[in-house]
Formats: C-alpha cells, structure tokens, sequence
C-alpha cells in the first residue's frame, strides 16, 4: 500500500499549482450597539438573488459574501477584502456594521428576525419560502449563526478521490474546531429558554471555559430529525441515496408543520425530512456547479463531485474579514494530508464516535487531558492534532518548493506551537479579550466590528473598481427584475415541479463493499 509520502510524489507540480479555492463569508448586519438591524438589503449592493459576490444567508440582515475561483490564497483573501469595502462604504452612512463573531449579536424575538427576501419570482419565492421552512423547523435563532466556507478542489481526482478526502476530513475535522473555532461564549439572551449547558461568563454573557467552536456543538447546526440519518461517505452512490431518500420521505413532525399558512402563504417548501440539499448539516460537503434550475444531488449523480466545501470555520474576529491567507494555507495543507492519507470505508459505529468527537472538541476542545475516540482506543486530543500536522510536513515543504518561500512550513510550525499554549488558540484570546472588556460578549464584539470596518475603509478602494462593483449591483438588480418578468408558472406548479423524486437524477445502486 503506497504512503502519503509515496502518492505526493506522485503529485505533478502542474497539479500542485493547479489547486484552487474560494470563500463564502457570512456576517449579520447590526447597529453600532451590537443590535440586529431590521433594514432591507441596500440597494447600493443589488439583488441578493442574482449578485454573484453579495447576497444574504437566512436573515434580510445576513449578509453573505463570496468570492471567486483563485489560484491563491492572497488572490482569494485579496478579492474578500475588496467586496469588504465596498459592502462597508453602503452600511456606514447608515450607522450599519457587519457582526465580526460566528455567535450572533443582540437579537429581536423571534418573531421579529426578518427572513431573507429574493423579489417576486418563483425561484425568489422559493427561497424565502424555504428560510420560513427552516425557521420552523429549527427556529431562527440557530439560523442567524454565521461562519465561512472554504471552497476547495485539486485537478485530476474523480469522485471516489474525494469521497476518501471527505472520510478523512471528518476524522480530522477536530484539529480544524481545535485552531480555529473562535466562538466559546454568546450572549446569554441567544441561550434563553434553551437547554444550553453553558455557564454565565459575564456580563450577559454564556459560555464554557475551554471551548472552541460553539457553533459546531450542540447550539450550532445540529438537528435531531438529522441525527437519524447515517450518511455514508463510502462512495457517490451511497451518498446521493441517503440524501435522495431524505428529500422525498416525508417526516411526521414536518408533516404537522404543513407546507400552507392557510392565509395564501407557506410555512415551507416540504414535509420531508429535508426540504432541498443545502438543508443537510455537516461539516463538508461534496459540491458540484448547477445548471440554472438544475437540482445539486442531480449534478452529483450526472457529472460526480467537483469540489468540497468545508463548512466548519469560525469567523476570526480578530481578523478584518474573518479569515486571511495564513489560515487559507492551513486548510491547503490539511485538505492534502486529507487526500493522500489512507482512507478506509466508514462504518455506522465510527461516524457516531465521530460526531461525540466533535461535540466534545467543540465544547471542551482546549480542557487539558480531553481524550477523543480513535478506532478502539482513547487519546488526548493535543496528541493527536499534532500528530496530523506535523504528517502534514512532507506537503508543506513540496508546496513551498513548488510555490518558492516558505510559508506553508511557517504556518505549520506555528499551528503545532499553538497547540502546544493552548492559550494562544483563538477561542482562548477571545474569553481574555472579553474578560478584559468586562466579560460582555456583545460589548467586545461590537469593539472588533467596529475595528473591523475602520481598518477596511482606510484601506482605498480604486475608482475603477468602486465603478465596476456599482455596475454589477446594478446589473443585478436588472438581472432580478428580467426574471421576474419571464415568469409565467404559478409559484404552487414550480414548487411541485422543482421538488419533483424525477429531478433528482436517477440513483445507481451502490456496488457491493461501498
């Protein structure tokens, strides 16, 4: 059996080279206080449903910002960093700021979080309905948690290869939680009613004292009609089963949720367990480009897995935007060890280890001694982070030979020396900075949202640029006004059309061993 050392050299430097990446980055829009605005979208950044780059997640007041395909990490960050300034030069004036933390900022009953609107077409309708779907079904605070997603695909893997990437990145995905998740507390009106398990921290404020993502724990993405599903990664068939079963089975609670308001309106798209594909939760995701109108687990099945999303990244707050090329090698890195490490099939047993690993990490990730499952045995967490980054070695000194300098190997070492002070880690510095603003949460937020926006717009955004992101707002919003016109169907034909079994391709019975 080859070795990760065996099938990197086997690597071509052209393939190398050929990685490539892009970032969606969510972020609430609130007031100078920390409290959510309930404005509309600006009309300054155009349609949130036709932008390519500037759209909103769940909420009006959720902005979602994505960049291009980038053949680096300065090239992505770079482009990040410019849609930043542009989005902040409109919210500004208005007194508006884009929320630094994963964890949410002050926010309305909620009744009174508004649900993102997309116009009058069908395919506007459909995903407004949708978030009305999902405010039901999980309620809309857990929704209003923002995160980035990192975007990442290698030239020459077909869809077996990333399925084995994908396995591994589950296993894995604890190391990610360990360095980077940046969401320890929230405040403690988001935790109100909830059987939450947090401790008061501060002023207004709940969290745990060695936690490292809360997002990725038990108040974040987690869903226990989810929980029965037992999704395997062992190949593209079996997948696209689980996931196409779920989309067409109908699930009692849903079901007592009914799809009509009864006043001409929808309380959601389906009564399945889920409504559409990006309902599943989980930490990656295998990715393909859509057609217009095309259902995703229908690319899947006709044209396999292009690229993965990672899923399970806080927003840094200590960051501008978020996130930045360093952290952007990181994930290269680990994404490769991902990829070139042996990867046996997974089992039903190993995938609920797995998700008690990352409720675990996410909770108590950075508690001195903290033991995960691995196979049959028990080992400390720390030990067996630094054991996937220092196998992650041997890549990082090829991408620095392929790339020149040194900077894969240097965000290596520091990631191992940040495992090594725990207190160094992201979630710790953000309790140290919260308890030196006086143990409030949202004030300390507030404080690095406003830093954030200060520090973009020093930086000049050109006016040939300024001229051409004007343009493709208004672009968009003539986009969103041709379709509409287009539209002739009634929105209960395309609802049923859209979420027609016969759209979702036709599955392939999973082969023997898979």
């Amino acid at each position: 059996m080859s070795s990760l050392t065996d099938r990197l050299k086997n690597l071509t430097d052209a393939q190398l080279q050929g990685m490539r990446r892009g970032v969606e980055k969510e972020g609430l829009r609130t007031d100078l206080q920390g409290q959510l605005v309930h404005t509309p979208h600006p009309a300054a950044l155009g349609s949130a449903l036709t932008h390519p780059h500037i759209t909103t997640d769940f909420s009006e007041s959720q902005l979602e910002l994505v960049t291009g395909v980038h053949p680096s990490a300065e090239d992505c960050v770079a482009q990040l960093a410019e849609v930043h300034r542009f989005v902040h030069r409109a919210l500004q004036p208005a007194g508006e700021l884009m929320w630094s933390a994963s964890m949410p900022s002050v926010l309305p009953a909620d009744a009174e979080i508004p649900i993102g609107q997309y116009g009058t077409s069908n395919v506007g309708l459909a995903k407004t309905v949708y978030r009305i779907g999902l405010a039901h079904r999980y309620g809309p605070r857990m929704q209003t948690i923002s995160g980035i997603h990192y975007n990442w695909s290698f030239p020459g893997l077909d869809s077996d290869a990333y399925f084995a990437l994908i396995r591994n990145f589950r296993r894995h995905a604890f190391v990610l939680l360990t360095l980077f998740g940046a969401s320890p507390a929230v405040p403690s009106a988001f935790v109100e009613g909830l059987d939450h398990g947090l401790q008061p921290l501060g002023a207004h404020t709940h969290g745990l004292p060695y936690a490292t993502s809360l997002r990725m724990g038990r108040l974040g993405y987690q869903s226990d009609a989810q929980s029965a599903l037992c999704v395997s990664y062992n190949c593209l068939d079996r997948y696209t089963a689980s996931l196409h079963d779920a989309l067409v089975r109908p699930y009692p609670a849903y079901e007592a949720i009914g799809i009509h308001d009864g006043r001409g309106g929808y309380r959601q798209l389906s009564t399945s367990l889920l409504q559409i594909e990006n309902e599943f939760y989980s930490a990656i995701r295998p990715k393909r480009v859509i057609f217009p109108g095309e259902r995703p687990l229908h690319a899947l099945r006709e044209r396999g897995v292009e690229y993965v999303e990672v899923r399970c990244m806080d927003l840094n707050p200590f960051l501008p935007v978020g996130i930045d090329a360093d952290t952007m090698r990181l994930l290269d890195l680990f994404l490769l060890h991902c990829l070139l490490s042996d990867s046996p099939p997974d089992t039903p047993q190993e995938i609920a280890a797995l998700g008690r690993n990352q409720q675990l990490t996410a909770s108590r990730g950075r508690e001195p001694g903290l033991c995960l499952t691995r196979g049959d045995e028990q080992i400390p967490l720390m030990d067996w982070a630094a054991e996937v980054l220092q196998a992650c070695e041997p890549i990082a000194q090829r991408l620095d030979a392929v790339h020149g300098g040194n900077a894969h190997q240097r965000v290596l070492q520091a990631a191992l020396s940040q495992l090594a002070q725990p207190d160094t880690l992201p979630s710790a510095r953000v309790l140290q900075a919260m308890a030196d603003a006086g143990g409030d949460h949202v004030a300390l937020m507030s404080t690095l949202s406003a830093q954030a926006q200060a520090a973009l717009l020093a930086e000049p955004l050109s006016a040939e640029l300024a001229e051409a992101l004007t343009a493709e707002a208004q672009a968009s919003l003539a986009e969103q006004a041709r379709i509409e016109a287009a539209d002739t169907m009634p929105f209960e034909q395309y609802r049923q059309a859209y979420l027609s079994p016969e759209r979702l391709g036709l599955g392939r019975k999973p082969p023997a061993g898979c």
